[in-house]
């Protein structure tokens, strides 16, 4: 049944020779393996022998390759493994054989640095990922350090990060009473810190001291020197506590700081305006923990500019000082997160008058400026170096390009070089230390024209044009990219948002917004683009959309009821401000 020749078969064969199969043993590098495990052979210093073959030790870790090509140990059979923990090696040499290693809260404070010694890149980087999983406010110090010893810079990255966001609950945990003083010192006078008010660094400092105080109380004068004292000078019963601390009038070399906050504080009484270029005078920067949105609103029917301080991390809005007159389509600037300006608009006074507030003061109210030297609506206003620009706008009559800079210094204005169009409903955006005046209305048409200006030159300069002509859209700088939002272009609203890089040159869009919005505040905050309010054919009053640039998605939001609502009162701008002292979310 089966007589087939042998040159049948060689034929058949013959006929698919340009078909081949390959066949891969999966278990024959594993069975090699586990025949070459009998041979090693390395002794710790408790007697404990570990089996290894040399090829393979040489091949997996550079400190094995070098230990067997130059020194003694190359031709021995028996090699010392000094300072190591033979459990440990063990694991190690299984890891050098199979890939695995097991990392245990018992293992890895003596594997990691094992793992260091031998050169096992993957085990170190295990070790330091399995400690970051690990990181609490009883140990994210001591797991810096140990970091730090050995040259983990991710996990110590991390570990700092940890410190600086759970700052309020490591200092309530022994490590930082244990802490030596040049690292309390290193670490309160970072700016990033986790803390809402500069007060309670105060008191960690003096726990600190008193935990050991004979030893300690001589740094006092070195640690006060990083504590922002000036920063409590706007809340009289705390600054009161502080100037009655004992250990502060006890010792003559603190009153300087304690007399700095008085001053400060008698200083902000009587002075409307100050700016001090001093790190003492200013709050740390730690992301949304210390900052909020001043949102600006505006109705046809209102006869006062209302505003509202914002959370957006709690989603709580309380109502801000309101501003005397109706500031629609008023330009809005703020200077180090602090001081917010308003300026211009229809249906003000005066559309040169100028407003000022102060977030940092204990009961905050709108104060008078100098006026501009032209009346402006619809303009844009942009602040670069604590220089506040006002650029074009709607001066009664007709749009106009021309500008003017308010110096802080001299508190007065004065004009800088016109832009090549007249521009009102358009935007400013400041990125790279220049200006951008982008699209716009000229009185006739929407544009689509930008152009930059350069303090140092004086000079405005066209750049390259928006996709679509618009005006009345809302403009945010994030990250080094410019994003213009909405609008209309001409006829139609605009759901839309275009985004733009000095280092291309040209504009691109990205993903359009759930609704179509013009005339709506902008606001960056923690890598996300706020967009509030504003207008459209559908309400969206009391609502927003969030920009996340790592996705390129649009989120939507409801802003939470307050209980003094305005009806029929809209966003129209927003600004990112220090968190107030009185705005307690809690």
């Amino acid at each position: 049944m089966l007589d087939m020749s042998v040159n049948e078969m060689d034929v058949s064969l013959e006929s698919n020779a340009s078909e081949s199969t390959n066949f891969r043993n999966s278990h024959h590098s594993v069975r090699i393996l586990e025949k070459l495990q009998s041979l090693r052979k390395l002794e710790t210093d408790d007697g404990t022998i570990v089996f290894g073959h040399k090829n393979i030790l040489v091949a997996a870790s550079p400190y094995f390759c070098s230990m067997f090509s130059t020194f003694n140990e190359s031709d021995k059979d028996l090699v010392n493994m000094r300072e190591f923990d033979s459990d440990v090696l063990q694991l190690l040499v299984d890891y050098i054989y199979t890939g695995e290693i097991m990392v245990t809260s018992e293992n890895v404070q003596v594997l990691l640095p094992a793992a260091n010694i031998l050169q096992l890149d993957y085990v170190k980087s295990a070790c330091a990922k399995y400690l970051k999983t690990q990181l609490d406010p009883s140990n994210c110090i001591g797991i810096k350090a140990f970091a730090d010893l050995h040259n983990c810079t991710k996990l110590m990255s991390s570990s700092e990060a940890f410190i600086h966001k759970q700052f309020l609950e490591v200092v309530k945990c022994d490590e930082f009473l244990y802490l030596s003083v040049e690292k309390v010192i290193q670490l309160i006078s970072c700016d990033d810190l986790a803390v809402p008010f500069e007060e309670k660094l105060f008191e960690c400092v003096i726990n600190w001291v008193k935990y050991d105080l004979n030893s300690r109380k001589d740094f006092l004068p070195e640690l006060m020197e990083h504590i922002r004292l000036p920063l409590i000078a706007s809340k009289p019963d705390i600054l009161k506590n502080v100037v009655e601390e004992p250990l502060l009038k006890n010792n003559p070399k603190c009153n300087k700081f304690v007399l700095e906050a008085l001053h400060f504080y008698l200083q902000k009484s009587t002075q409307h305006f100050t700016i001090s270029h001093s790190v003492r005078y200013k709050p740390r920067q730690f992301g949304s923990l210390n900052k909020v949105i001043l949102m600006f609103y505006w109705s046809d029917t209102l006869p006062k500019c209302y505003t509202e301080w914002y959370d957006p991390a709690n989603n709580i809005r309380r109502s801000a000082p309101e501003i005397n007159d109706c500031r629609r389509k008023a330009g809005i600037g703020v200077i180090r997160n602090q001081f917010v300006f308003v300026m211009g608009g229809v249906n003000s006074s005066s559309s040169k008058s100028v407003s000022m507030l102060d977030v940092s003061s204990p009961s905050p109210y709108w104060i008078p400026m100098v006026n501009m030297l032209v009346s402006r609506a619809y303009l844009g206003v942009g602040v670069l170096d604590d220089y506040i620009y006002a650029v074009g706008g709607f001066d009664g009559f007709v749009p106009v390009n021309n500008a003017e800079v308010f110096d802080i210094s001299t508190q007065k204005w004065r004009m800088i070089a016109s832009m090549t169009t007249n521009r009102s409903l358009f935007g400013i955006g400041v990125l790279n230390g220049c200006l951008y005046a982008v699209g716009g209305f000229d009185g006739y048409d929407s544009l689509k024209s930008v152009e930059s200006y350069e303090p140092s030159i004086d000079t405005w300069t066209p750049v390259g044009e928006l996709s679509v002509c618009r005006d009345s859209f809302s403009i945010g700088v994030m990250d080094g990219v410019m994003y213009v939002i909405g609008g209309i272009d001409g006829s139609e609203n605009l759901k839309s948002v275009e985004a733009y890089k000095p280092s291309d040159g040209v504009w691109y869009f990205i993903a359009d917004m759930h609704l179509c919005r013009k005339n709506s505040g902008v606001v960056t905050l923690d890598g996300l683009l706020y967009v509030i309010g504003g207008e459209s054919e559908e309400s969206v009053v009391n609502t927003m959309e969030v920009y996340n640039p790592k996705t390129n998605t649009w989120s939507m939001g409801t802003l939470s009821r307050n209980d003094n609502d305005v009806i029929n009162a809209k966003v129209y701008s927003g600004v990112v401000i220090n968190r107030p002292p009185h705005f307690i979310t809690d």
